[in-house]
């Protein structure tokens, strides 16, 4: 528990000690320094990872855009509007800056910029059920749709256990979820999938995501609440915590935890809360951002805020996040009673992606941020070639959408092709697995991370045994 919070209303009875201490109020400030392993401990376990190999380590980061439910690769970026059937993409097309390439035809805004993405047309796994594949997706292949739910690992839990899961200086989280509270039971679903799908399972809790949305209970935890004049005195409480823990703590194990404590306190009053603020953010990118004129959902709707989560995740890469998952609900179209059509769907979704994603690139090209932050632009898998007679596609995991954008990648592409109906890779299929490789390959120096012994196996095989994705790293 991170929690520093004011007293209580008047209106309650609270038992004080001598000092005029409540219980309440020691136990929340004692726990970050007394319980378990605590936040100035954890700092201080990953500031002696770090000096043990931080060589490895690039100024990079990554931004997961995952669009659960399953985003139709042709309705995206693979639109085959020369089928001579209902197989081609129902929002039409439109041309790129690219010659000779077409999106979808809700993209108007991220064909404009098509020389900063790379789109991989022959992206393929082999599980079509949602809570499988969402897994399977976000874990890079770690996960099978025969695995238990502590199996495994997320790709972020797995950026953070090589990277350390606390960034050195001031302690902001190395991974992180954002998610949006969803009112549609579908989407809400898909949400508590992600989470799932997120987790750090066998590399443990260390490395778990830190969720900034929602009601997590971290974030609760973060949040501060104390008037300032009384901070003085709760941080007073805390060194004296700390000066018994140091005095009852015969190895000498804690020796220099002042530093940490100074960092803990940073982290709490400073990058945490300074990074999930958007209130002082620059108010003409905060209305490009703003994606909340779009309604969604199917059963019960409410404003997109995708704008703003994208901004989130910029912020939290920027205050030393070093892998931020941004969920998407709502792309399972298959026009029944949970999800709505293809065009439907994608008029509320593909609209909502195009301004935010097209806004997060003009915001790091303009923040000199473009190859430090890579975005990759996936879900679970993608959508059947034929239409229902709904109107809507369903479950086909023989391809998928797949796009990256930023982190010094070769841009401006595409890679593989889809057969005809685009139902099948019509070239050298791409898999989870060089997705995974090209992620590590891009945020660490894997010539100097081979060097660094007691890595976990299932973490190194996929930048020793793996290539990355043919053409995307130079």
């Amino acid at each position: 528990m991170l929690t520093l919070t004011s007293s209580t209303p008047a209106s309650n009875t609270v038992q004080r000690d001598c000092s005029g201490l409540a219980r309440r109020d020691f136990l929340r400030v004692g726990a970050l320094t007394l319980g378990g392993l605590a936040l100035p401990q954890l700092l201080a376990a990953r500031a002696h990872g770090a000096a043990t190999g931080a060589s490895y380590l690039r100024d990079k980061s990554v931004v997961l855009l995952f669009l659960s439910g399953g985003a139709s690769h042709i309705e995206t970026f693979d639109p085959k509007l020369d089928v001579r059937s209902a197989q081609g993409s129902l929002t039409g097309d439109v041309a790129t800056s690219i010659p000779g390439v077409r999106f979808g035809g809700t993209f108007p805004e991220l064909a404009k910029r098509a020389k900063q993405l790379a789109v991989v047309r022959s992206f393929t796994h082999p599980v079509a059920d949602h809570v499988a594949a969402i897994r399977h997706v976000l874990s890079g292949g770690t996960v099978t749709a025969k695995d238990k739910e502590s199996d495994g690992f997320s790709m972020g839990a797995a950026v953070a256990r090589l990277r350390g899961s606390n960034h050195p200086t001031n302690g902001f989280p190395t991974y992180g979820l954002i998610t949006a509270e969803e009112v549609d039971g579908q989407y809400s679903s898909e949400r508590g999938r992600v989470q799932l799908g997120s987790k750090s399972g066998s590399l443990g809790l260390t490395y778990a995501p830190f969720e900034p949305s929602g009601k997590s209970e971290i974030v609760k935890n973060l949040n501060l609440n104390i008037n300032s004049d009384r901070l003085d005195d709760r941080r007073a409480l805390l060194h004296s915590l700390d000066a018994l823990k140091r005095n009852v703590d015969a190895n000498g194990s804690v020796v220099g935890l002042d530093k940490f404590e100074q960092q803990a306190f940073d982290l709490i009053l400073g990058g945490a809360g300074k990074a999930l603020d958007l209130g002082d953010e620059d108010p003409r990118w905060l209305k490009r951002y703003d994606t909340s004129d779009i309604k969604i959902g199917h059963k019960k709707f409410r404003e997109s805020t995708l704008g703003h989560q994208m901004l989130l995740a910029r912020r939290m890469c920027e205050a030393g996040a070093g892998f931020v998952t941004v969920h998407s609900a709502g792309w399972d179209m298959h026009a029944d009673g949970n999800n709505p059509n293809i065009v439907k769907g994608m008029n509320m979704l593909g609209r909502s992606l195009d301004q935010a994603v097209s806004v997060f690139l003009d915001d790091l090209e303009s923040r000199g941020l473009s190859d430090k932050v890579l975005l990759v632009i996936t879900g679970d898998f993608g959508r059947t070639p034929k239409v229902n007679n709904r109107g809507g596609r369903d479950h086909w995991a023989n391809l998928g959408t797949l796009a990256f954008a930023g982190g010094g990648l070769r841009l401006g592409q595409v890679i593989g092709q889809s057969d005809r109906t685009a139902g099948n890779p019509a070239t050298e299929p791409v898999t989870l697995p060089n997705l995974f490789s090209t992620i590590l390959h891009t945020v660490f120096d894997v010539p100097q991370l081979r060097l660094r012994p007691g890595l976990p196996r299932d973490i190194t095989k996929f930048y020793e045994q793996t290539d990355p994705i043919p053409g995307l790293i130079g």
